[in-house]
């Protein structure tokens, strides 16, 4: 005598299926658990974020303040008199558009020009075979362990000799190429086989040919990154434009707002005036990042995606 079966479970008829409970228990105590950690990790990050936002916060507040209330009550975040009067200063009595000029062709020169030579370098440095090439490779990390304020003083009698100083090349050619950016692109092309350019090699390609046309399209996630790090440094380089040029035509954001920091476009504290120039300075370079910032990733990672 076979036991029947039911059609909706297949298990005989008259047997218990038990659940279990405890198990069940276990996994929503551990996901209550790993949902308070989530909860206190946003918490930090939150706190955090307020704490880098905040001094950006109180620069646009006081940009819209008048004098007197920037230097009695700084920190506050809401004015008591909203007034644009710093920014009309900074495009009446301030040449705040020849710096915002003089930057954006800088940058876009010099970032330009990393892109190319540090991949360049990089390429070099991670195919060719060449004698030489772990002295070289050693020595852009020990360019990377030097403080660049080492290198200013050098770096301006080398402009002076050369009858660069105080041009545009002066300000441009010593930041076309980084020890960092070589860095990023040799360790990104050591992460892409081999094998890939071996067809074009056959093929009868050169090894300029092989580098542009095969091994850089597949560097993206690094060149976006270096893109980033490029547009990002020229813009707010400030140390490097102090040494190599003097004309106050020559002027860009950063020397521009260190010369109002220092007194020398106007007499008192100029608290708004200041601040209004840095909010309008941060604000390309924060776009730029917002765009790209999911571009900006692990190099090694973006290697074995492509």
């Amino acid at each position: 005598m076979t036991a029947a079966v039911t059609p909706a479970t297949g298990t005989k008829s008259g047997s218990s299926i038990r659940t279990p409970e405890r198990p069940f228990r276990r996994k929503k105590q551990i996901g209550g658990r790993a949902r308070a950690n989530i909860l206190l990790g946003y918490l930090i990050l939150i706190g955090l974020a307020l704490i880098y936002i905040y001094p950006f916060l109180i620069s646009i507040s006081a940009s819209l303040k008048t004098d007197a209330e920037a230097t009695q009550n700084a920190l506050s975040l809401i004015p008591d008199t909203i007034t644009y009067a710093a920014y009309e200063r900074l495009f009446g009595d301030v040449p705040f558009p020849q710096w915002a000029g003089n930057t954006l062709l800088i940058s876009v020169v010099v970032t330009t020009g990393r892109v190319f030579f540090d991949s360049l370098a990089g390429y070099a440095l991670s195919r060719l075979q060449f004698r030489g090439r772990t002295v070289v490779f050693v020595a852009f990390i020990a360019i990377l362990s030097v403080p660049g304020v080492v290198l200013l003083i050098p770096r301006f009698l080398i402009l002076q000799q050369l009858g660069l100083y105080d041009t545009y090349g002066g300000m441009i050619i010593p930041l076309l190429s980084t020890a960092a950016g070589v860095f990023i692109m040799k360790q990104f092309f050591d992460s892409i086989p081999v094998s890939i350019e071996e067809a074009a090699r056959i093929d009868g390609a050169s090894t300029f040919r092989v580098f542009w046309t095969i091994v850089l399209p597949m560097a993206r996630p690094a060149l976006v990154t270096l893109f980033i790090l490029s547009f990002q440094g020229s813009w707010n380089e400030l140390g490097h434009f102090i040494v190599s040029r003097q004309s106050p035509e020559l002027n860009t954001l950063t020397t521009g707002v260190a010369s109002l920091v220092s007194g020398q476009l106007g007499s008192g504290n100029q608290f708004p005036l200041q601040l209004a120039a840095a909010v309008l300075m941060t604000i390309p370079v924060a776009v730029l990042f917002f765009i790209f910032q999911r571009r900006i990733m692990n190099t090694t990672a973006g290697a074995e995606k492509g």
